[in-house]
């Protein structure tokens, strides 16, 4: 206290009272700006050293910090904006860093593991700016889960209903269990380092799936026809195979073949746990191939699901409020999507997934446990040990079971030259099944169109529902003026005639006013899906090379890009106002450099006169109006010179009328079209889907309202 008082004299009367946390801000912004430069220049030197990975990551945990911190300061905006744009340098330089080497992607996540030695250097970091390290960041974190994370945790009304209807869900022991390893020529060997190194020495050619039946029907139920490759998963799984790390390329319907496996070995009630992104899309999916089987979905707390159903989606940022009865709930299969999003096994929803697994198969003799991800490698080999300890191969420092009888029945030793070709084999053989878009390109359309439907939740969703239903509303009021303005009995019933011409008024106002109407409304919903498609074209990118990412706003590329930044992966941006240098500049860099993994692209600007078949994934993040558009969007990457078939995935906004679009998009396309068989033809105009979008919303509120002067009100429910 007495040092700290002389210094305060020492500044004089006339200095600032508390100019302390802007000197702070100061000199980290010199300490970060240094450290970045180093990190760089090392990652130019060549291969990137562990003290360099601790200091690429303190890096970038005090830039976030320091974000936070800025954008909160009440100091004046000049100096605000001075400091983000300094910030946001060090974090373009990290970016540009991380592209060189992978494995400097994963630190950039905000679940990272924090080792010791970053922690370390963060402290020392900070003193050198002359900020004392607060004191959660002096000592090592504590190593039991916080109270926070179990108070949170809830059991919804429905599932104890069910399990007050079934209280005797018994664990099922009736099909034969693995017998247990019993060691004997390799007790003693460290394992799981070769065995990982196996797939590193691999040689040109080995085999990287496993040996698959031939399908014994291409049928599924409700007359849908499965791909021969898809039909072979189903068929090992009818013939008793119970792990499958299915790393098939996107776009070779995994969703699809996990949900008719599960179903070929009756391993019902099934969890499936997804990224939010794709969590709708899993319960469409289930009502398309399994019909027969109900299926629910986890929001939240999970007050609306049905804890009777067959299939239980839920998605791994809300998994640890539900991990409690979900792993007491006699779940007899589990598959994991995206499940490169456990390689951190010290991450929280890594370690949720791993317990779950552990308790099923402590309840059941033989579950189906399958993993899906079209990217199993994002780092290292390392990214492995998650996903095999989830099937159960492996625990965190031995092989199991049947993984270990395997390597005991090769007759081999890690000291034996033959080892590890053998033991590569023994892993693929528990369940590795990994095909590629060309290996089975004869199975799959030239190109296809693949809707994922995605949840709007939040403050935005809820403003959006609500403009519907104004716009509902004020069309309900024109048309019961207008009727009630009749001279003539108009009788019982919709008058879709007037429906039409209400719904014609609306849209030629719509064209002419600045409130709110059916355009803007479309311009929020991209903007609310902006974000999420963003996500999903990331994921794309890392698993399957590069994709173009289409929008119709430039906010919403604005938004995508942002994502895109701050995940650490390179983009070109394709726009209408750019100069025809700057435009060539950007293609000609998404087209000939190999770290450059999305193109960002205006769906007006460019939707036409693009070559942009380096890519076979597609995003479509907003609707257009008319199907030419969104079929010339995709001729820029499918066309001459294209080798591999393409899929656009369109991302459409559940419970909006972003939904109703999209089915009157394909319903004015015909059948041919949309079962995309070369045909662009346009058989409608773009106001005839903006007029019958208009005409179903109203149809739609007529419909829930059977009395005048009712309708208003009812659109009041939530």
């Amino acid at each position: 206290m007495a040092r700290r008082g002389q210094r305060a004299s020492g500044r004089g009367r006339t200095a600032p009272r508390n100019p302390r946390p802007a000197r702070e801000r100061g000199d980290i912004m010199a300490v970060l700006a240094r450290a970045v430069r180093e990190v760089e220049a090392a990652a130019q030197r060549g291969p990137v050293t562990p003290a360099v990975r601790a200091k690429f990551q303190v890096v970038a945990l005090l830039v976030r910090e320091q974000h936070a911190r800025v954008r909160a300061d009440e100091t004046s905006a000049p100096q605000r904006a001075e400091q983000l744009k300094r910030l946001d340098g060090i974090a373009t330089i990290l970016a540009k860093t991380a592209v060189r080497d992978p494995a400097l992607l994963a630190l950039l996540s905000e679940d990272a593991v924090v080792t010791d030695a970053a922690r370390s250097l963060k402290r020392d970091m900070l003193r050198a700016a002359g900020i004392e390290p607060a004191p959660d960041e002096t000592r090592p974190p504590e190593p039991a889960a916080a109270p926070a994370a179990t108070e949170r945790r809830v059991v919804p009304q429905s599932v104890v209903s069910r399990q007050l209807a079934n209280p005797f869900l018994a664990p099922d022991f009736s099909a034969p269990r693995p017998s247990a390893a019993r060691p004997r020529r390799l007790a003693g060997w460290e394992l799981l380092g070769p065995l990982l190194r196996s797939f590193e020495r691999a040689a040109p050619g080995a085999p990287a799936c496993m040996a698959l039946p031939a399908p014994s029907s291409l049928h599924a139920a409700g007359g849908l026809e499965l791909m021969p490759h898809q039909a072979q998963v189903v068929a090992a799984a009818a013939a008793g195979h119970r792990t499958f790390l299915l790393a098939d390329e996107p776009g070779l319907g995994k969703t699809a073949q996990a949900l008719l496996a599960a179903e070929a070995a009756g391993a019902y009630p099934l969890l499936v746990v997804v990224p939010n992104v794709v969590k709708t899309n899993w319960a469409r999916e289930a009502g398309r191939w399994t019909p027969q089987r109900s299926a629910t979905v986890i929001h939240g707390n999970g007050d609306t699901i049905d804890g009777f159903a067959d299939i239980v989606v839920v998605n791994y940022e809300v998994l640890d409020r539900h991990v409690g009865w979900i792993g007491d709930f006699g779940f007899r299969g589990m598959v994991v999507d995206e499940a490169h999003f456990i390689k951190n096994t010290a991450s929280q929803r890594s370690q949720h997934v791993l317990e779950l697994s552990e308790r099923i198969r402590s309840r059941i003799a033989r579950p189906l446990l399958m993993a899906l991800t079209g990217t199993p490698l994002i780092n290292d080999i390392e990214d492995f040990r998650a996903i095999w300890q989830f099937l159960g191969w492996i625990d965190e420092a031995n092989p199991l079971g049947e993984l270990m009888e395997a390597l005991e029945e090769t007759g081999l030793t890690p000291a034996d030259p033959g080892f590890y070709p053998a033991a590569r084999d023994c892993v693929v053989d528990l369940g590795i099944v990994r095909r590629r878009k060309v290996d089975v390109a004869a199975d799959i359309p030239a190109r296809r169109i693949a809707d994922l439907p995605v949840e709007l939740d939040g403050p935005a969703g809820r403003s959006i529902r609500a403009a519907e239903r104004d716009l509902a509303r004020r069309m309900v009021a024109r048309y019961e003026t207008a009727l009630a303005n009749r001279s003539s009995d108009v009788g019982e019933g919709i008058d879709h005639e007037l429906v039409r011409r209400v719904a014609r008024a609306e849209l030629k106002d719509a064209a002419t006013s600045t409130g709110e109407n059916v355009f803007s409304m479309v311009r929020r919903i991209g903007q609310a899906k902006a974000p999420l498609a963003a996500d999903y074209a990331a994921q794309l990118a890392r698993s399957a090379g590069k994709v173009v990412f289409f929008a119709k706003h430039v906010d919403v590329m604005d938004a995508a890009e942002e994502t895109f930044a701050r995940q650490g992966i390179r983009f070109s941006s394709i726009r209408g106002d750019q100069t025809s240098s700057s435009r060539q500049k950007n293609i000609d860099a998404f087209v000939n450099e190999p770290d450059v993994a999305i193109a960002v692209c205006s769906l007006t600007a460019a939707g036409v006169g693009l070559n942009l078949q380096v890519a076979s994934n597609i995003v479509l993040a907003e609707l257009s109006w008319t199907n030419a558009e969104q079929t010339q969007a995709i001729d820029r990457s499918h066309r001459i010179g294209q080798s591999e078939p393409v899929t656009a995935w369109r991302i459409i906004a559940a419970q909006t009328i972003d939904s109703r679009i999209a089915e009157l998009i394909d319903s004015k396309a015909g059948l041919a079209a949309r079962a995309l068989d070369g045909s662009d033809e346009e058989l409608a105009s773009s106001a005839d889907v903006q007029l019958e979008a208009l005409v179903a919303l109203l149809t739609d509120a007529l419909s829930v309202a059977p009395q005048p002067g009712v309708a208003a009100l009812e659109f009041d429910r939530p």
